[in-house]
């Protein structure tokens, strides 16, 4: 057995976990991933120790800690306003990625995970609906109605020598029926760094282009790459435009922190001028309105994997969610359980047989021809952009999981 040190836990129910993370100091990832140069890493078996004690499916869940600015949306009757939540919103989303070296177990096939927050108006339900390639599929509505967001991601995992990359795949909606409006976009690509050697680091980069399929406006973000000598990191800039491809405002912050918008012209001045070179602080630029900023984390965060509060909420279990969810619940998931307690022997017992139960299923279906059927979710077109995805099928509220599989 590690032994693991005590800690002083804060007292807060909701910001802690039953025991602190494991060092990983005395773990070699090199001699694991040394073969694997260039490789796609989904079929490659991790030691439980580089794991976090969430499901990915969990992870996916942490999109709705910035509600709010969906509900925000909803209240305006301008659509540029609208946008400007709904871009921010889609920045908030990958915030709490910041710090998170630990890799999400990764979902059996037909896990699920559901997660209702009257506190914050939504209800959600996710399900992995694919195992190669791994594609997990989420769902989530207001609770009065008033929006549906809803995706599919496969994330491609690359290893090039000292990093590690994370290429989201699949298309993000977003959908406001009191302004018959529907908003798509895709997520950054992430990257850890330092895997071999020296301090994890994590960057997002790439574009991002958040659409209104109603009126054709469009907001273009561009989540900066680090850049030589650390100027850009975590840094976001991008406009929107209105649906004449006219530029109405200017966008900028840090994922990690916040965003702010500002009218164009301001903006351009303020470039053109700036001549202080680069550093880690973000200048506001006078005239600039806050659009979202980030909850801070708890003090206590930094022994707990760097989870924000309400990462650390998501796999509480007690009797009253236990006697509804199905069996397939991640909250129900002996090896998370496990890593989640503080006993890290227990969990990489666990995370193998679950693997082997789930080859030797997958082994016996291809015996008797037998398909694997998804529950809750169905292949087809997004319904705005066309493009492959996988659509909510209604019928997992209705609290009926006598047909779930046994998957742990």
């Amino acid at each position: 057995m590690i032994c693991l040190t005590l800690i002083d836990f804060c007292s807060s129910k909701e910001n802690y976990l039953p025991a602190p993370m494991f060092s990983r100091n005395d773990f070699s990832i090199w001699s694991i991933l040394r073969k694997c140069i260039g490789m796609e890493l989904s079929k490659i078996t991790m030691p439980v120790i580089f794991n976090e004690p969430l499901s990915f499916l969990q992870r996916l869940t942490e999109y709705m800690e910035h509600t709010y600015l969906i509900h925000q949306a909803n209240t305006s009757d301008d659509s540029i306003e609208r946008m400007k939540c709904v871009a921010a919103f889609a920045v908030s989303a990958v915030a709490s990625q910041w710090e998170r070296t630990g890799k999400p177990f990764n979902p059996l096939l037909g896990e699920t995970y559901e997660l209702v927050r009257d506190d914050l108006g939504f209800r959600l339900i996710s399900e992995q609906v694919s195992h190669h390639p791994p594609i997990s599929a989420f769902h989530a509505e207001g609770l009065q109605k008033d929006f549906v967001f809803h995706g599919s991601i496969y994330p491609k995992l690359k290893f090039w020598g000292k990093s590690v990359e994370a290429e989201p795949k699949g298309i993000i909606t977003l959908e406001l029926p009191k302004h018959n409006e529907a908003y798509t976009w895709t997520n950054p690509t992430c990257c850890v760094h330092n895997i071999i050697v020296g301090q994890l680091w994590i960057e997002q980069y790439g574009n991002v282009e958040v659409i209104n399929h109603r009126t054709g406006e469009k907001c273009c973000l561009s989540f900066k790459p680090c850049g030589l000598f650390g100027k850009e990191l975590h840094k976001v800039e991008g406009y929107i435009l209105d649906k004449s491809k006219k530029k109405v405002c200017n966008l900028y912050g840090k994922w990690t922190e916040c965003m702010y918008i500002v009218d164009t012209a301001t903006f351009e001045t303020h470039k053109k001028n700036d001549k202080k070179p680069g550093g880690d602080s973000l200048e506001v630029i006078p005239g600039s309105q806050l659009l979202w900023r980030i909850a801070p984390r708890p003090v206590n965060s930094a022994q707990m994997y760097n989870f924000t509060t309400f990462a650390m909420q998501l796999d509480e279990l007690d009797k009253e969610i236990e006697a509804v969810i199905p069996k397939t619940d991640s909250r129900l998931r002996p090896d998370i359980r496990a890593m989640e307690n503080g006993d890290i022997d227990l969990a990489s017992e666990e995370k193998k047989r679950l693997e082997e139960k789930q080859r030797a299923a997958r082994k016996n279906r291809s015996k008797s021809d037998d398909e694997w059927k998804t529950r809750w979710f169905h292949q087809g077109p997004n319904p705005h952009n066309g493009s492959q995805d996988w659509l909510f099928s209604n019928g997992y509220w209705d609290r009926d999981y006598s047909q779930v599989p046994d998957i742990y």
